[in-house]
């Protein structure tokens, strides 16, 4: 969430900050809450000038009473003054609750170096790799590509479930399990990071803190008659193997990588995407999570980064990488990277990972902390990205390495993983 204090004496900073997400509904909600930081002070001051003259009273009354006066009258103030504290301390807890919904309600600042903008037109690109493939025939789409060869089967998973969900069988099956296999591969020998296989079921708590509650509940699958929530993402668990806890300075920095399926309802996507794998309510990702020192946050997003570009330069697939604007840019994070990949059957770049630095935003709310190199308590900073988004890779995989006749020439890297095979 926010340093109270730091809200306190310098709301301008957040104001701005707010301010720079360039929405409407937001700066209206940061002028209330800077009429509730002023409200709180004030509210404070009287509650605490209540407490202080119950003190005094209490003095009084012990030398009245112990010089043998009569402390009568003062018993009946004292009555009163405790009636006004209860009273007092009944409206401090109200507007304290309120407080922290509104407080809960407000999204992360924005670093100085991300782009001002409304939204997605103001994303800028920060880099393009590889050149997209020329076809000597009208690529298909790979929802097309695999309902021909027998791969999906998206009418019999919409019986099984409903809409925006599917079923991968025999080569395309393999190949998802393979393109996993192989990323997690190469997080964990090449690039540092320890694997976790986390729950996939996770308590409102952890959600808040990492910032999908109380704001996405509508994007949420809740397990019915239970406290539970289908992940989202495996950020949500991964981030909180260190919720409530201290960690020690010679720890970090920390770096997971977690294959999981996740679990989204897609709220306010109707429309959008409707075929294929592109928006599904199941899909399968590779997350990357870092728990990092302060002042190492930026340095390590970086290199996050690069680590989620590797995997598509390594596919050979063409790609760009954009870092979003102000106002297109999540609810947790400071900055983000978006990596694009090129889809011949669309013929754009599609979003395949997210790539943000939360700073201690999501620390805060999930209260995990370190102590640094003086021995003083502060909060970590969180990391997560996409390393890659399993589904999308698959289909990036299926459109650009398609042939004519409807098989599909495997990347150099993944052939290893299929005994030397080069078409599927």
């Amino acid at each position: 969430m926010f340093d109270i204090k730091a809200l306190t004496e310098d709301f301008t900073r957040f104001e701005e900050g707010w301010g720079r997400r360039q929405q409407p509904t937001l700066n209206e909600a940061a002028l209330k809450l800077k009429d509730f930081v002023s409200k709180r002070r004030e509210l404070i001051h009287s509650h605490e000038k209540l407490l202080a003259e119950r003190n005094r009273a209490s003095q009084e009354v012990g030398k009245l009473k112990k010089a043998g006066g009569d402390i009568s009258g003062l018993l009946d103030a004292q009555k009163k003054l405790g009636e006004d504290i209860k009273k007092s301390d009944e409206s401090l807890s109200t507007f304290q609750n309120d407080f922290e919904n509104l407080l809960k309600a407000m999204p992360n600042i924005p670093q100085d170096s991300v782009p001002l903008g409304k939204g997605a037109e103001e994303n800028q690109e920060v880099q393009c790799w590889g050149a997209a493939r020329s076809f000597s025939f009208e690529p298909l789409p790979h929802e097309v590509l695999g309902e021909k060869r027998g791969w999906f089967d998206f009418e019999r998973a919409a019986e099984i479930t409903g809409a925006r969900f599917s079923v991968s069988k025999g080569a395309a099956a393999k190949l998802e399990r393979i393109l996993t296999q192989w990323m997690l591969d190469v997080h964990t020998t090449e690039n540092g990071y320890t694997e976790i296989s986390p729950p996939l079921i996770v308590n409102d708590q952890s959600l808040y803190g990492t910032g999908n509650l109380p704001k996405f509940k509508e994007d949420l699958f809740k397990i019915e008659g239970l406290p539970y929530f289908l992940i989202p993402t495996a950020e949500v668990p991964v981030t909180n193997l260190h919720a409530r806890s201290e960690i020690a300075h010679d720890k970090l920095n920390l770096s997971y990588t977690a294959y999981t399926p996740c679990f989204r309802s897609e709220a306010g996507s109707h429309g959008k995407d409707l075929k294929g794998l592109i928006r599904q309510h199941q899909f399968n990702k590779v997350e990357l999570v870092k728990i990092t020192k302060p002042e190492d946050s930026d340095a390590e997003h970086q290199k996050m980064r690069r680590d989620a570009e590797r995997i598509l330069e390594l596919l050979e697939l063409p790609y760009r990488t954009m870092v979003l604007s102000t106002g297109d840019m999540g609810f947790a994070s400071s900055k983000t990277f978006d990596l694009e990949v090129w889809l011949p059957s669309q013929k754009s770049f599609r979003e395949i990972s997210s790539v943000s630095n939360c700073w201690d935003f999501q620390s805060r709310r999930m209260n995990t902390r370190f102590r640094d190199k003086d021995g003083k308590l502060a909060f970590v900073h969180t990391l997560n990205g996409s390393g890659l988004a399993v589904g999308r890779t698959l289909i990036a995989v299926l459109e650009n390495y398609q042939n004519s006749d409807g098989t599909v020439t495997l990347p150099n890297v993944l052939r290893p993983y299929y005994n030397g095979l080069e078409i599927i």
